[in-house]
């Protein structure tokens, strides 16, 4: 998972020049690390670690071009519930944040993300159901 920096200063202006670019290069980066430490690919996800060291412009960016994001032959996992983005975007609290993650998700998943850690699981296995309809009609 990407994180700028700390956990204790992470969010204090974070800046990137190309916030995808830097991301991309760093999961390329860990998943070499691993594969050299002896860790078999079929053991690996990748996160872009939305929020972690990250603005809301920054998040922004990085669902948006999530495609880019995606590495061939490993899954690309995005947490998005209840994020204090989506607070920013609605003006909700964390607990009122369910119809914007679900959202969110349904965007990543469409984007490449393969795997989705959720806080509703009900909510979102439902819209997935919906999405993956879609897909198959």
């Amino acid at each position: 998972m990407h994180m700028l920096g700390e956990p204790g200063t992470m969010q204090d202006a974070p800046h990137y020049d190309d916030i995808v670019v830097e991301v991309a290069g760093f999961l390329a980066e860990r998943v070499a690390a691993a594969e050299a430490a002896g860790i078999a690919l079929n053991r690996i996800a990748v996160d872009p670690g939305f929020g972690f060291g990250k603005s809301l412009e920054h998040n922004l960016e990085l669902l948006r071009r999530l495609d880019e994001l995606v590495v061939p032959g490993l899954p690309l996992l995005v947490g998005l519930s209840r994020k204090s983005m989506l607070g920013l975007l609605t003006g909700r609290p964390a607990p009122e944040r369910v119809h914007a993650g679900i959202a969110a998700h349904v965007l990543a998943v469409e984007r490449g993300a393969r795997i989705v850690r959720v806080h509703d699981v009900a909510a979102t296995r439902d819209a997935m159901a919906i999405l993956q309809a879609v897909e198959d009609f």
